[in-house]
């Protein structure tokens, strides 16, 4: 049994553990209030919102002209992304094309008078070395009555001249790409110098490692004693 001492100090002990308690309660609540940011004020964007928009309740009567004013802005980048792509697509083609000076060089106009017959002359066509033969009649006869099956690249004389008595080629080796020597070479046409193709007077390739005849380029003769290339 309890006495009357111990019976107030058990007394005293429960006060004090609800006051305790009740204390550490308040401290957590208070605590817990604050973590949660109660107290902060939330910042107010009606200055920056549009008369008709601030009431969410209210009907939005001019959801149609942001529409339009969106629909508008849209098409006319639309409108200018496409002039800018216009621009850079002439930009490129016109990049491409050829200069004046690759137009000018693009035809040469020879006067045939000047060239000896039995000679054979150079120009300079594109940038590339343009060879004018004249032709004898003992040439001409030799070229027709060579057989094409004796030929590595085989093509007759007369699919390679228009006007027989006069040869137009391209002075480029078809092995890798060196000039020629004209009136030079085992068959007395052309000889190239760097590998030891040899070309006869038709510009066929009859003896070294080139694989193809000499070029002909396009050529027309629009009058008597004039030739055109190009």
């Amino acid at each position: 049994m309890m006495n009357a001492v111990s019976r107030a100090y058990v007394r005293g002990g429960a006060q004090v553990l609800s006051t305790g308690l009740k204390a550490s309660g308040v401290a957590v609540n208070s605590m817990a209030n604050r973590q949660a940011h109660t107290d902060l004020q939330v910042p107010d964007f009606s200055a920056y919102r549009r008369d008709s928009v601030k009431d969410s309740r209210r009907r939005n009567d001019t959801a149609e002209e942001r529409k339009a004013f969106s629909y508008l802005m849209v098409g006319a980048g639309a409108v200018g992304g496409a002039y800018a792509a216009k621009g850079l697509v002439n930009t490129f083609i016109g990049s491409m094309s050829a200069s004046a000076e690759v137009l000018a060089m693009a035809k040469i106009e020879i006067k045939l008078s000047d060239i000896p017959e039995g000679k054979s002359v150079t120009f300079k066509w594109r940038g590339k070395p343009l060879f004018i033969r004249h032709r004898t009649a003992a040439e001409i006869e030799t070229e027709r009555n060579v057989p094409t099956s004796t030929l590595r690249d085989p093509e007759a004389d007369d699919q390679r001249v228009i006007k027989p008595e006069w040869l137009v080629v391209i002075g480029v080796c078809t092995h890798l790409g060196c000039v020629p020597i004209a009136n030079a070479g085992d068959w007395g046409g052309y000889y190239c110098p760097c590998h030891g193709s040899h070309y006869d007077a038709s510009g066929r390739i009859r003896k070294g490692p080139a694989p193809l005849n000499l070029e002909v380029p396009t050529h027309e003769f629009p009058n008597e004693g004039l030739l055109v290339v190009g």
